[in-house]
């Protein structure tokens, strides 16, 4: 329908897709992820327009959904990342993740009375401080499998008991440094990734993720 609607609507120039998630089945399929985003630059292509997509972010760290989140940053012209305040909901702020072109001052917008958005002049984000998770550029893909297969080259399976002090020992090893906050984080990211898999209360190495 969203296909049809693009080549039959004259003098067109945006298109919103709020939940680009609901046209998968699997978030994690890279098969999946990687046709849905040739659509979409299919479509730009050929109808010359602007397509704004819409995803959230991994529960526990600030990085996009599945394969198919990694696909979109791999892809996109600008990625914005929109938080909403932690005291007043009805405000949100906007700054750029990632963008191609030239960059803009983050800026603040609420809903007013009548439900319609409006910006927020008067407002200050707060101070910029630890990040929420771990950052995904922070480590290579090619150093992330050398630091997993290391890690596992003992043993398939690992308790989480031993895993924040490997996934130290094994990053260390091939020159990233953490304390145990940051592996923490790290855990909680390659699992997010598919990097890791949970198997009953141990966890082992998924060499087939796609970064």
């Amino acid at each position: 329908m969203i296909e049809e609607a693009i080549y039959e609507i004259d003098d067109l120039g945006l298109v919103i897709i709020d939940g680009i998630r609901d046209l998968t089945h699997d978030i994690n399929s890279p098969g999946e992820s990687t046709d849905l985003i040739t659509k979409l630059m299919r479509w730009t292509d050929e109808r010359k327009i602007h397509i704004h997509t819409v995803l959230h972010l991994n529960k526990g760290d600030d990085n996009t959904r599945g394969h198919l989140g990694t696909e979109l940053n791999n892809k996109a012209e600008t990625v914005l990342q929109i938080t909403k305040d932690d005291f007043d909901k009805d405000i949100s702020f906007v700054a750029s993740s990632y963008i191609r072109d030239m960059d803009f001052e983050p800026f603040a917008f609420r809903i007013n009375a009548d439900g319609l958005p409006e910006a927020a002049e008067d407002y200050q984000p707060p101070q910029a401080g630890t990040p929420k998770g771990f950052d995904y550029h922070e480590v290579s893909e090619a150093k992330h499998r050398e630091a997993l297969e290391l890690l596992f080259s003992e043993a398939d399976r690992v308790s989480y008991a031993s895993l924040i002090g490997k996934l130290q020992s094994s990053y260390a090893a091939i020159g990233h440094s953490f304390g145990i906050n940051k592996a923490k984080q790290l855990k909680v990211f390659l699992e997010n990734k598919r990097m890791i898999l949970k198997e009953d209360k141990t966890y082992r190495y998924n060499p087939e993720f796609v970064y």
